[in-house]
């Protein structure tokens, strides 16, 4: 097999565990139950990955950075388009993502594994970074402020898909938005339309 399909082998394989792990859970998912997802032998699984725990950490860093990916893919295209973007996100993570958060949060609140959550939220930073620069000239607000926005938003999608918590939801957006709202004032600026 050359290296190109073992690695496409290999991501297939995470994708996958991944999604067993988010159905059953990370103590509920051995090695069998992964393999089977899998369509493929426990030795033919560990051909890929050493271990068990080398899946959980790959998968989880793999598969958590695309849901941000997704996250992106629906960012406000414009500053008349962030009440929208405040309006349907939550809704749209808890639908696609809320197992997805659990399973990530079990995984890096975990003793054993938390020091590769911290290599994770480090990555977090970075995109979050580098999200900002890309909606700054889109939003005309700048690269700072926005990241700090963004850090409060993603935290209140992530507790609304894995709680269903509509006070604390409403609560950060109305921080958000009256964010937004003494922002625009001080620029003189019009706030979007709710």
């Amino acid at each position: 097999m050359d290296h190109q399909k073992s690695a496409d082998r290999a991501a297939s394989f995470l994708d996958i565990c991944f999604d067993t792990f988010c159905e059953y859970g990370l103590e509920n998912t051995g090695l069998k139950r992964l393999a089977e997802a899998c369509g493929v032998s426990n030795g033919a699984l560990l051909y890929y990955f050493n271990s068990k725990d080398e899946i959980v950490i790959r998968a989880t860093a793999r598969c958590m950075a695309r849901v941000e990916d997704d996250f992106m893919r629906h960012a406000p295209s414009s500053f008349a388009d962030v009440e929208r973007f405040l309006r349907e996100m939550p809704y749209i993570t808890a639908r696609m993502h809320g197992p997805k958060y659990r399973f990530m949060y079990q995984v890096y609140a975990s003793p054993k594994y938390r020091e590769y959550g911290k290599e994770f939220f480090k990555g977090v930073s970075l995109r979050y970074a580098h999200y900002a620069r890309q909606l700054s000239d889109k939003l005309g607000l700048p690269v700072d402020y926005l990241q700090g926005m963004i850090y409060i938003f993603v935290r209140a999608c992530v507790h609304y898909a894995m709680f269903e918590d509509e006070e604390y939801l409403n609560f950060q957006l109305g921080t958000i938005r009256t964010s937004l709202a003494a922002f625009m004032a001080q620029n003189g600026q019009a706030k979007p339309q709710e």
